[in-house]
C-alpha cells in the first residue's frame, strides 16, 4: 500500500474514533448545553452554557430535591436511544439549532409527594418549601394540588411567574430527565 494512502487511512480512523468517542461521552456521560429563556432567572440566565451529567439518565436514577435538570418537555411521547443520539450537541451544531423541547428546571417533587400551591407558596407534603433561589414571589391564582405518580417528577422554574413547567406540561417521566446540572 502506498505510504500516502496509509497516512490518509490512519487519519480517517483517528477522526472516526474521536467522533465515536465524542458521541458516546455526550450521550452517556456528560454534555454541554445552553439555557434558553428566562425561566431559571436569577439562578441561570438566557443563553448561559452549563454542563450536564448524563449518568442519571444512563443509569435511570432519580434526581434529588432542588437539583437543576434538563428535561424533554414532550411528556406525551416515549423516548428512545435514537432521541438521545439526535440530541447530541455535535449533531445540534451540524443542524445549527438548539432543541426548543429541552427545558432547564428545578426538581420540586418526587414520586408520592403531594404538592400544593397556596398563599403564593409551594407546599410539599404539607410543609412550605424554603426557596431562596426564586426570582420574585410567585403569583398563584387559586389553589392547586397534585400527587406525583410513580416513575415521575414535578419540576418548576426559578422564575415562577414566567416559567412553563410541570404546572402546564404535567409530570415528567424519569426517562425524560436527560441530565443533572453539574
Amino acid at each position: 500500500m502506498h505510504p500516502l494512502i496509509k497516512e490518509i487511512w490512519a487519519w480517517v480512523r483517528s477522526i472516526a474514533a474521536a467522533f465515536a468517542l465524542t458521541l458516546v461521552i455526550g450521550i452517556f456521560v456528560f454534555q454541554p448545553t445552553n439555557v434558553l429563556g428566562h425561566s431559571m432567572d436569577p439562578t441561570l440566565h438566557n443563553e448561559q452554557r452549563i454542563y450536564v451529567s448524563k449518568l442519571s439518565h444512563t443509569f435511570r436514577y432519580a434526581p434529588k430535591y432542588g437539583d437543576i435538570v434538563i428535561i424533554d418537555s414532550r411528556v406525551e411521547r416515549g423516548r428512545t436511544l435514537k432521541d438521545d443520539v439526535l440530541e447530541h450537541p455535535l449533531l445540534k451544531f451540524i443542524r445549527g439549532s438548539e432543541d426548543p423541547n429541552m427545558y432547564v428546571k428545578r426538581v420540586i417533587g418526587k414520586p408520592g409527594d403531594v404538592l400544593e400551591l397556596k398563599n403564593n407558596k409551594v407546599y410539599r407534603n404539607g410543609e412550605p418549601l424554603e426557596e431562596p433561589y426564586l426570582n420574585e414571589p410567585m403569583q398563584v391564582l387559586g389553589e392547586h394540588k397534585w400527587t406525583v405518580p410513580e416513575g415521575h417528577i414535578f419540576v418548576m422554574g426559578d422564575n415562577r411567574n414566567h416559567s412553563k413547567d410541570s404546572r402546564e406540561i404535567g409530570f415528567i417521566p424519569l426517562d425524560h430527565v436527560l441530565g443533572i446540572k453539574m
